[in-house]
């Protein structure tokens, strides 16, 4: 593994960033002593920002050479709506938030970079760090983007990364098309007509009816897609009834349904409708249908992810990269930015997991040993793109 030496040898600088960051969690939109942080730091380093594309995101540009040729770095903001289990003494401030998915680290790792390429600037071109909030299902990016960020700031591409536990340290892994999920979610309202438990011939019970279409929405998947297509429907939430002896007039299910094509995407979405149409109607119940869109598949395109392979095996080794990860299930609003420029999406290797500490765990924490590995693979990035 060839990190750059400057970065290791700063790293705990970094590493106290990192967790002050991780001390200061704040909700989406809502990142604005974090965002303060990383403004003072770029400043520091000579950087000029652009604040308050959406709301509390911020762009850091520099120059080098005379060549217009762009790229943009991505890192995110934002925490977690958390109760924090950790007893550390970088642990969260704030109670009921924490940094439960790495974005601490995500950001102290692009400061890291920006840093660096602050004090050298060994390509020719421009950079522009990104710093996005929202990413916790509000969808920051398409924020970012509706607030002018392509306009504003051209990039001929994008990159971002996020820490990967289970992946080993000094590991990155991507895949050319689809990497992770578009994510869609939805609320359905099943309205009956609620009486006494003890008389059930005079209700309308909605709780089995409901039942009935958690169990067939699961079927979706399994007989309506193609084998070779995937997907994930669902339902996490199930409200029903306040009381022991009354049958509740409606319940409401709510949940989420994961895809990677836009024709999949689709199908599901008709069928859970027509499902639940189906077994209401012939439960003489009324339904209410809500589905929206939240985030798009992220989407790798295959010139990108080919250089985005060779700047890591240049910063990783060549067996410590992997070039065509399997697809993930969750996912991540930056398929917004990918939909409107060329770029990658990787996994950066956070180590073993283990102790329960996996993403969005309470006892979840972002292993610093990593930030120069990430901060060296997005400075090899721009030195790739933009040779001199």
């Amino acid at each position: 593994m060839t990190v750059i030496k400057e970065i290791t040898e700063n790293n705990s600088k970094y590493m106290g960033w990192r967790k002050q960051l991780h001390s200061i969690p704040e909700l989406a939109y809502k990142e604005n002593e974090t965002s303060n942080f990383i403004a003072e730091k770029l400043e520091s380093f000579g950087i000029p920002i652009v604040r308050g594309l959406g709301k509390t995101g911020l762009v850091g540009t520099i120059r080098s050479g005379n060549s217009d040729r762009s790229i943009g770095l991505r890192a995110d903001m934002d925490a977690l709506p958390i109760n924090e289990l950790n007893t550390f003494a970088h642990k969260s401030k704030h109670a009921g938030i924490m940094h439960a998915c790495g974005h601490d680290g995500h950001s102290a790792t692009l400061l890291a970079a920006a840093e660096y390429l602050s004090k050298n600037r060994n390509f020719d071109g421009i950079v522009h760090f990104i710093f996005q909030p929202a990413e916790e299902g509000e969808a920051g990016a398409k924020a970012m983007i509706e607030d002018g960020l392509f306009e504003d700031f051209p990039m001929e591409s994008v990159y971002a990364i996020h820490n990967w536990p289970g992946l080993p340290i000094g590991e990155i892994a991507m895949r050319s098309g689809p990497i992770m999920a578009a994510m869609d979610v939805f609320e359905i309202k099943i309205i009956g007509k609620g009486g006494h438990a003890a008389l059930p011939h005079l209700v309308i019970d909605p709780i089995p009816v409901g039942a009935q279409v958690v169990l067939a929405l699961q079927n979706i998947v399994s007989r309506n897609l193609s084998p070779t297509d995937t997907a994930v429907v669902s339902v996490t939430q199930f409200h029903a009834g306040d009381a022991w002896a009354v049958v509740p007039k409606e319940i409401i299910l709510k949940g989420t349904v994961r895809s990677f094509t836009p024709n999949v995407q689709k199908l599901i979405e008709q069928r859970m409708k027509e499902i639940t149409s189906g077994i209401c109607t012939a439960s003489n119940c009324d339904f209410n249908w809500w589905y929206e869109k939240r985030f798009p598949p992220t989407v790798n395109s295959s010139v990108e992810t080919e250089l985005a392979a060779k700047a890591a095996r240049s910063v990783c080794g060549n067996e410590s990269v992997n070039a065509n990860v399997e697809m993930v299930t969750g996912s991540e609003d930056f398929g917004y930015m990918l939909q409107e420029k060329p770029g990658c999406y990787a996994f950066l290797g956070n180590g073993p997991g283990e102790g329960g500490c996996m993403l969005h765990s309470a006892h979840y924490d972002f292993n610093d040993e990593i930030i120069p590995v990430g901060a060296s693979y997005f400075v090899q990035l721009v030195t790739e793109e933009l040779k001199i």
